[in-house]
């Protein structure tokens, strides 16, 4: 599909001069497919098996706490967190329904921006609420001598880090792949020179996109293994994917 999708680009483009998606191209339907099939069901799968992994991750991890295992509910922590994310979907939702003006088609990125940048600031009061009431204040998590002693909002600070990287690598992606912010202009005026310096200059800014990203991963997993283990890095990753229900209805705005 991915192939079918460049074809239809560069053949309905560059040598019929028709529009994006244009009905005269038939290719525009295998252009669609790749789209839906590449941005709706594969990141789905991809996105919400990840989420799946990281709270069974957490879950396994937690069985090894005694405090965890003999409280009522204190296991279901991590599920809790996902559960928020789906509620908190509401609200953000809401604004753009309600709230935003969107009066032409390039008002839709700024909307769907600022969901992003909502969700992640009314979730954090929600992880804090989670944190103190669906923890006990102090328990350890592991065995013998890699016993590491947690309290409440440890494992706070855990999920904010991860649920605050998560916003930064968003807007970080988004400011090196949209027309919008000068490194993709820069790279189209370089693509007047020629094939080489477009291979050359894309894939060098291909490698410059990921330093934020990497920083934000790795101060992440250090901050949240250092208060809570490897509880700590997995409630980090469901952080980070709380607010999974925006970034999924972000990224099907273009297929759709």
């Amino acid at each position: 599909t991915k192939a079918a999708d460049i074809g239809a680009d560069l053949v309905g483009k560059y040598e019929e001069g028709l529009p994006e998606d244009s009905p005269d191209n038939p290719a525009t339907i295998a252009d669609n497919v790749g789209d839906n099939v590449g941005d709706i069901a594969g990141m789905g799968a991809d996105l919400f098996g990840s989420f799946a992994e990281s709270i069974c991750a957490a879950l396994v991890i937690s069985s090894s706490s005694l405090e965890l295992v003999a409280g009522e509910g204190y296991l279901c922590f991590p599920l809790l967190i996902s559960s928020l994310g789906i509620l908190i979907r509401i609200p953000t939702t809401l604004y753009a329904t309600y709230f935003s003006d969107i009066t032409t088609g390039g008002d839709v990125p700024t909307t769907v921006r600022y969901q992003l940048f909502i969700s992640t600031v009314v979730m954090t009061p929600f992880l804090f609420a989670a944190s103190l009431f669906g923890l006990p204040n102090e328990f350890s998590i592991g065995d013998g001598a890699g016993t590491k002693i947690v309290k409440y909002y440890h494992c706070f600070f855990c999920t904010l880090c991860g649920l605050w990287a998560g916003l930064i690598i968003g807007y970080s992606t988004e400011y090196f792949t949209s027309y919008e912010y000068l490194p993709v202009r820069k790279l189209a005026k370089k693509s007047e020179s020629g094939p080489s310096m477009i291979l050359l200059s894309g894939l060098s800014l291909g490698y410059r996109s990921t330093f934020l990203p990497a920083i934000c991963i790795s101060l992440t997993i250090f901050i949240s293994y250092s208060l809570a283990d490897m509880y700590g890095v997995a409630l980090a990753a469901i952080g980070m994917m709380s607010t999974l229900c925006i970034a999924l209805t972000i990224n099907g705005y273009a297929p759709i």
